[in-house]
């Protein structure tokens, strides 16, 4: 029997996010010059990679043995962050071999947080944080709040030299999303 509370295992009956069309102008839209911290000490901007970058963007990942604030399952798309990272790193050498010369996750935990998403995961890649809400205020994406924090809604973007080229959102089942990025970038090639 599993913890209910461990955030590497997807709950059955966790309610699917709707699209509710917040995410709809991103698509085309050349990013603004954001820096950003990022868990290996460097300041990522977006908008002056070069090449093909994909972002996963999650509300905030969970700690064994933490339990997640009041509601957390309730919340359509809110529970899955963990699973979502570990696809990613599941799937990191494929997302290489068709051409993601960047891989990053995203959310507004602070980077001591991330970090030991990090390392207790085991992920290949750096996060971001966007703590100050900077990127997500200048770009207009998508949040909730709960237990008074501000949260970003799932999703991923493929970035193209800066303008964003595709945008998967809603995101459900959250563990799934890897895949779904990579048919994306496999069709279009």
């Amino acid at each position: 029997m599993t913890n209910p509370h461990d955030p590497t295992v997807l709950p059955t009956g966790i309610p699917a996010p709707q699209d509710d069309g917040a995410a709809r102008h991103l698509a085309g839209l050349m990013l603004p010059s954001v820096p950003l911290p990022a868990t290996n000490g460097t300041q990522i901007d977006l908008s002056r990679l070069t090449g093909r970058t994909v972002v996963y963007i999650y509300p905030r990942t969970g700690v064994p043995g933490q339990s997640p604030p009041d509601g957390w399952d309730a919340i359509p798309g809110a529970r899955g962050c963990t699973p979502q990272s570990c696809a990613f790193r599941d799937h990191f050498a494929e997302l290489k071999g068709l051409g993601v010369a960047h891989l990053y996750g995203l959310s507004t935990q602070d980077t001591d947080y991330q970090r030991e998403a990090i390392e207790r995961l085991h992920l290949p890649f750096p996060i971001l944080s966007d703590a100050a809400l900077t990127l997500a205020r200048a770009i207009r994406l998508p949040t909730f709040t709960v237990a008074g924090m501000t949260l970003l809604k799932r999703m991923a973007l493929v970035i193209e030299d800066g303008v964003i080229a595709k945008v998967f959102y809603p995101v459900f089942p959250p563990d799934k999303n890897a895949a779904e990025v990579i048919a994306w970038l496999q069709a279009s090639k």
